[in-house]
């Protein structure tokens, strides 16, 4: 069992919370992920591991909550428990220096990228950051990622905040001025991981995408989250998570992401149907 210190809502559905796990914290590395399960009977889901405190010994997660497993874990409060959380799992971000460095962001996909951002300016890149989400309410760690980045863009879909548009444009823009950018970082949606792989290509700049596959048990047995990585399986749990944007097959990935869709969304329905009481903490 591992206790919820902290539980803080960041935007409508995405949630941060600090839990008590002191030998996850002392190993967690930028790129890390863990997998948890909420409760006995619940499933298993990755999540990035997004900081870490070893003096307090508690690690951060930033959770949307959009499936079964993440609206039970939006129902927990501090004082509660979550059953399981192994980790850290996947491959840390190797941290390269000398570089200049476009970190893109896409919805929740920025709490993965903060990390990684804030681990590659600590090394002396300099960083042009990116940020983006569908409305001004869902635009979340604008302030951290301000202190981590030297200059920091945002983009809303609906033109709700700053610029109006998506990450593709500003980077576009940034790529076409003579910044000297050689490396991209890319985190969100798969949509916009292949857009953004897709806008790098014809500019020759390396571009590194973290794949959010279907994923079961973090340890490449289960074969959920297989990926074709220059015409190569790979598994993203323990082969990436990170891989060269430019090699990922996505269209296959958007495909297999897919294959559940049906299954996730009875799920869901039946879970909001229900009266959940967590007889641990007496919620409703």
């Amino acid at each position: 069992m591992y206790r919820i210190i902290q539980k803080e809502i960041l935007a409508p559905t995405i949630t941060k919370y600090v839990i008590e796990a002191p030998y996850v914290a002392r190993k967690r590395k930028a790129g890390n992920f863990v997998i948890i399960r909420v409760e006995e009977t619940g499933e298993r889901i990755p999540l990035t591991l997004v900081d870490s405190n070893i003096k307090e010994g508690t690690v951060t997660l930033i959770v949307q909550a959009i499936g079964k497993t993440t609206k039970a874990l939006a129902l927990k409060n501090a004082g509660g428990y979550i059953m399981d959380l192994m980790g850290p799992l996947g491959n840390p971000t190797p941290i390269e220096t000398g570089k200049t460095i476009a970190c893109i962001g896409g919805g929740v996909g920025t709490a993965e990228l903060y990390p990684i951002t804030k681990a590659l300016k600590e090394a002396g890149n300099t960083i042009y950051t990116i940020i983006g989400a569908r409305s001004k309410e869902l635009v979340i760690l604008e302030k951290e990622m301000q202190q981590v980045s030297d200059t920091l863009y945002i983009t809303t879909d609906d033109g709700s905040y700053k610029r109006k548009g998506f990450v593709t444009d500003q980077l576009k823009e940034l790529l076409d001025t003579n910044l000297g950018i050689n490396l991209v970082y890319a985190i969100g949606p798969l949509p916009m991981m292949k857009a953004v792989s897709n806008l790098t290509r014809p500019y020759n700049v390396r571009t590194v995408v973290s794949l959010n596959a279907v994923m079961v048990d973090g340890t490449g047995m289960c074969g959920g989250c297989r990926v074709s990585v220059n015409g190569q399986m790979k598994f993203a749990c323990v082969d990436g998570p990170e891989f060269e944007g430019h090699e990922v097959d996505f269209d296959e990935m958007l495909l297999r992401n897919r294959s559940y869709t049906e299954m996730e969304k009875i799920s869901v329905d039946r879970f909001t149907e229900e009266p959940h009481v967590c007889k641990r903490e007496g919620m409703a």
